[in-house]
């Protein structure tokens, strides 16, 4: 994996836990404080959460397109930001990729040593 397929896949992971966290709170702590009290976090937390979707979003195509990844597995990647929380289990696939990644780039190193 060159450095710009590694960099792509670290941008997502980066991206993938606070928009997994942030469409929950703002379902738990938009919805429910605007209706029990005068405090009205909607709009604030809707748009951090727009704009962490857009840039999983935008972060995801970097990779299908530097990764050469499949269809399905870009469709998976996308349900996944869209359910609560699934951008969690995400961020799990997507560090296994990586380390899976770094242990091929090792190997493929020391055959073109050897």
């Amino acid at each position: 994996m060159d450095i710009k397929t590694a960099s792509a896949l670290h941008r997502l992971r980066l991206v993938s836990i606070p928009e997994a966290l942030s469409f929950p709170a703002l379902l738990i702590f938009g919805s429910l404080l605007s209706r029990i009290s005068d405090v009205n976090l909607v709009m604030p937390l809707g748009m951090l959460h727009g704009v962490l979707f857009v840039l999983y979003s935008l972060f995801l195509l970097d990779v299908w397109n530097r990764a050469k990844w499949p269809l399905k597995k870009v469709a998976l990647f996308f349900l996944l930001a869209v359910i609560p929380f699934g951008g969690l289990y995400g961020d799990k696939l997507l560090k296994r990729d990586e380390a899976d990644s770094v242990v091929a780039a090792r190997a493929r190193k020391e055959e073109a040593a050897a």
